[in-house]
């Protein structure tokens, strides 16, 4: 649903046996239950007129439902922050209704028998909604706008609906608003119908498909519409007008997209359009046919490296099946949506940028959901107990629960877990699911019995955290791995079974091994002529974990230099708190200048970084030629912390010549850190030049405030 654009930094697995920065305690939270139903809504048709300089609205909802029960008296539908003034059924007859705060209750002409169709009209009117519709004035950054923010449950502030989403229902928006303006929803576009005289657009979209409410999407701007197509199906981006070159950089992926999954998942994509629309949000939020998307992705094709789209891209195009065709069935549910999106955008990544690339994408999902279990909270992936919905969309749900169903991947295979996927959409399209609905699948295409994966990882908090000690046995030629659980059991947190692959590397041979970690304590064997040259525990880099494992620095140098990226990173990690020992500062610097691969030259900067600045500032500004950004902002960045005034010359350099907004910025910093007050007029000059986002200025005013303390 909604992502952040900030980076992830990898981090490094070390040993905790307690996460003391955790501030929530989960079990203590209110017990949710899947919200019942007396009626089915089948059909909402929303007439609706915006006025987006009053910042108010007015409209007339008409539900049609089908009674649930024998003798359905009334019927009560979430409506707040506007007034119903009439109700009418079908034949234009009134109908009483009462309304709350949060509620509106409509009384039948008559009892409805169980499974009748009735059908009322709700005419309504409100202003300034707080929730559900936001009304954006004019800016620099946006035009005067309206938008529907409608996830979780706010689209109940701007038409009386059923609004929990364990209920589908088709839609159609004919919304009316200020000629010149383009209104974007769900759906296919029936028409638009141009009033002259009243100075008025109407845009009328119709969603044929089943959805839940809170997919319901409607935005009105001056769009420009940037016209794409998959196959003979629309696929365009509303963008704001000034952004048009933008839309092809940062969306020109998205039929190549659509293609990729609906093949891996084997189920063509299932709506009539897709439809991208630019809005003030902090990122994504999926709606069917329609996603919503942060106007600060869009990106020229200059600082497209620097700022891929790709990752949020895919992430809410995924959505499209993970959430929109299938849907939580309950808040608790959350990762049906979310682990499932997040995993689709690490495919996508893998497809698109290899396998070293989709690593370290793995690695950064590790990293933020053990961010969260140790600064906030751990907690079972589902969960009934939260205070409000949005409590369960955070890193458990999106790169825990991802990395959990690459664990099970690892475990049936790809085949099997591809048909696993498949045969989960095709039995619950168009409806809601739950966990069981994904375990009944996983049996049914499987045979197996897997309930001991779900309980530890889906229904249990918390993750492995694993003490290791490898030795070798000359005498018996054998590598002896001791590997003890040692996170606390605390809270409900298990001793985890899983598999593992370790891989044991000696002269001439390497040697991957499967083997299965049952017990709190456990030692493995493993063959070995000579003493091994690494010892590499979870060599696949599968598991959600923790762990220590000492090394000697010649087998840190090894893996450094021949291991994979994941381990050539944690390798430089390592070494950056040994450089005193012979030959460390050597290698992390052939790693930081020749490593073929981008994140293992960054990480070695990084270890550098840790020396004093002058033992290591002829490497480091050779790494701010290195090819990749990346790396270049890292140097430029360990370089300034070394606050030498002498390099000023060097810094401005680099930012008149480097073509990284990521770089430059970082020079600008730099330039803060000399101390030389004479710099202030460039740093003034700098902060006028246009960016992404800004990037440049706000360095160039940070580095202002530097030179003033």
């Amino acid at each position: 649903m909604r992502r952040t654009l900030a980076a992830i930094a990898v981090v490094s697995l070390a040993l905790v046996q307690a996460l003391p920065g955790q501030t929530v305690d989960f079990s203590k939270k209110p017990l949710q239950s899947e919200r019942s139903r007396s009626y089915d809504a089948l059909h909402y048709l929303v007439k609706i007129g915006l006025d987006l300089d009053r910042k108010s609205f007015a409209g007339a909802a008409t539900i049609t439902a089908s009674s649930f029960v024998e003798g359905l008296e009334s019927c009560v539908l979430d409506a707040e922050e506007f007034a119903v003034t009439s109700v009418i059924d079908e034949y234009g007859t009134p109908l009483r209704f009462e309304q709350s705060d949060k509620e509106l209750k409509v009384f039948l002409a008559r009892p409805a028998k169980f499974g009748e169709i009735l059908t009322f009209t709700c005419g309504y009117s409100g202003r300034e909604p707080q929730k559900g519709l936001r009304f954006v004035d004019r800016s620099p950054d946006n035009p005067l706008m309206v938008w529907s923010d409608s996830w979780p449950d706010n689209v109940h502030h701007w038409f009386p609906c059923f609004d929990y989403p364990n209920d589908k229902a088709t839609s159609e928006i004919v919304a009316t608003v200020k000629s010149g303006l383009k209104v974007a929803s769900n759906g296919r576009l029936v028409g638009v119908f141009e009033d002259a005289a009243a100075g008025t657009v109407t845009y009328h979209w119709s969603q044929e498909l089943p959805h839940s409410t809170y997919l319901i999407f409607l935005a009105a701007a001056p769009y420009v519409v940037v016209r794409d197509s998959y196959r003979n199906m629309p696929v365009n981006y509303w963008v704001y007008p000034g952004d048009e070159a933008k839309a092809r950089p940062t969306y020109g992926k998205t039929s190549e997209m659509i293609a990729f999954f609906s093949k891996i998942f084997d189920f063509d994509y299932p709506w009539q359009k897709y439809d991208q629309i630019s809005v003030p949000l902090g990122g994504g939020a999926e709606s069917t046919s329609a996603t919503a998307m942060t106007s600060r992705i869009m990106v020229s094709e200059e600082d497209e490296p620097d700022f891929p789209a790709i990752g949020i891209v895919s992430h809410e195009l995924a959505h499209q099946w993970w959430g929109d065709l299938i849907t939580l069935r309950s808040w608790g549910q959350a990762w049906v949506n979310e682990s499932f999106g997040t995993y689709s955008d690490y495919l996508y990544f893998r497809h698109a940028r290899g396998d070293d690339e989709a690593a370290v994408n793995l690695q950064n999902k590790l990293a933020a959901y053990l961010r969260e279990a140790h600064t906030r909270y751990i907690r079972p992936i589902v969960s009934d107990r939260y205070d409000k919905p949005g409590d369960m969309f955070d890193s458990h749900s999106y790169p825990k629960g991802a990395i959990v169903l690459h664990m099970l991947r690892s475990i049936l295979g790809d085949e099997i877990f591809f048909k696993t996927l498949s045969h989960f959409l095709h039995s619950c399209a168009f409806d809601s699911a739950d966990t069981a609905d994904f375990i009944r699948s996983v049996k049914t295409v499987t045979g197996r019995n897997l309930d001991w994966f779900f309980d530890q990882w889906l229904f249990k908090p918390g993750h492995p955290v694993f003490d290791l000690r490898s030795e070798w046995d000359a005498a018996g030629k054998v590598v002896r791995l001791k590997v003890a659980q040692v996170q606390d059991l605390a809270k409900g947190v298990p001793v985890f079974r899983v598999p593992v692959t370790v891989k044991v590397v000696t002269a001439g041979r390497s040697k991957s091994h499967r083997v299965w970690i049952r017990e709190r304590e456990e030692t493995f064997e493993f063959p070995a002529e000579t003493k091994p040259l690494l010892v590499r525990f979870d060599a696949a880099n599968e598991l959600i974990k923790e762990m220590t494992f000492p090394k000697e620095t010649a087998e840190l140098l090894y893996q450094l230099k021949n291991d994979d990226v994941i381990g050539r990173m944690t390798a430089a990690g390592e070494l950056a708190a040994v450089q005193e020992r012979a030959g460390v500062v050597a290698a992390l610097s052939w790693s930081a200048r020749s490593d073929p691969f981008w994140a293992v030259r960054r990480s070695a900067v990084e270890a550098l970084a840790k020396r004093p600045a002058a033992d290591v500032q002829a490497i480091l500004k050779t790494a701010c030629r290195d090819p990749h950004s990346s790396v270049r902002a890292a140097a430029v960045q360990a370089l300034g912390a070394g606050k030498d005034g002498r390099l000023a010359a060097f810094y401005k350099d680099l930012f008149q010549k480097d073509r990284s907004v990521l770089v430059r910025a970082e020079a600008l910093r730099a330039l803060g850190r000399t101390g030389d007050a004479s710099l202030v007029p460039f740093l003034r000059s700098s902060a006028a030049i246009t960016s992404h986002q800004n990037l440049i200025k706000r360095a160039a005013e940070e580095a202002i405030k530097q030179l003033g303390k």
